[in-house]
């Protein structure tokens, strides 16, 4: 129930997307007029990101884990703190230690799943049954190692929590593809009318 209370209106998303994006590229070219082709695709990604995490006001771990991933670089640090404003960025240094403090948790559960697998190994006893169990384990731990992979902050997540943070994250990168497409429809129609 509580996934479904999170969820948003795919409309206001959007709106709120864009309304965030162009205000972020705004202040990005204001603060430099002459980029190359490399720092406009920089920018536009970082601008989209931030504004993608920021829809969100960091309740969710992967917003937090984009805004982090932002303020790890120099450059992307500047440009997150003209996109998010000055109150937002204090959240930097929150998600830094929220980031920090999860590493420090997911490295004691690993540890102790590598202690209980050469437990099980010594004891088990091979049956045809037990055989498919383990490989349907093994299967289910490596799509959710790649969909930990895929998702901002996701190797810090226990499964519950990163399939509730996956369907938020889709919802967002649905938004963000669909602005994204719009305005591309759009900047066709507009180059065809002046031809």
């Amino acid at each position: 129930m509580d996934l479904f209370l999170r969820m948003r209106n795919p409309i206001s998303l959007k709106q709120e997307f864009l309304r965030k994006w162009i205000m972020g590229l705004r202040k990005c070219a204001s603060s430099k007029k002459n980029m190359n082709v490399v720092e406009r695709k920089k920018v536009i990604k970082l601008s989209a990101d931030l504004a993608m995490a920021s829809t969100r006001n960091e309740t969710t771990r992967w917003s937090q884990a984009l805004i982090f991933s932002a303020s790890q670089d120099d450059d992307n640090k500047v440009l997150a703190e003209q996109i998010l404003g000055s109150t937002q960025c204090q959240s930097l240094t929150k998600a830094e230690t929220c980031s920090s403090t999860l590493l420090c948790n997911s490295n004691r559960r690993i540890r102790s799943r590598k202690i209980l697998k050469r437990s099980h190994r010594i004891h088990r006893v091979k049956k045809s049954v037990a055989e498919a169990d383990s490989i349907a384990k093994r299967l289910v731990q490596k799509r959710t190692r790649m969909l930990k992979s895929l998702v901002p902050g996701g190797e810090f997540m226990d499964d519950v929590s990163l399939i509730e943070e996956t369907l938020d994250y889709m919802q967002s990168l649905r938004a963000q593809v669909e602005v994204m497409r719009c305005l591309l429809t759009a900047s066709e129609l507009t180059n065809r009318k002046y031809k």
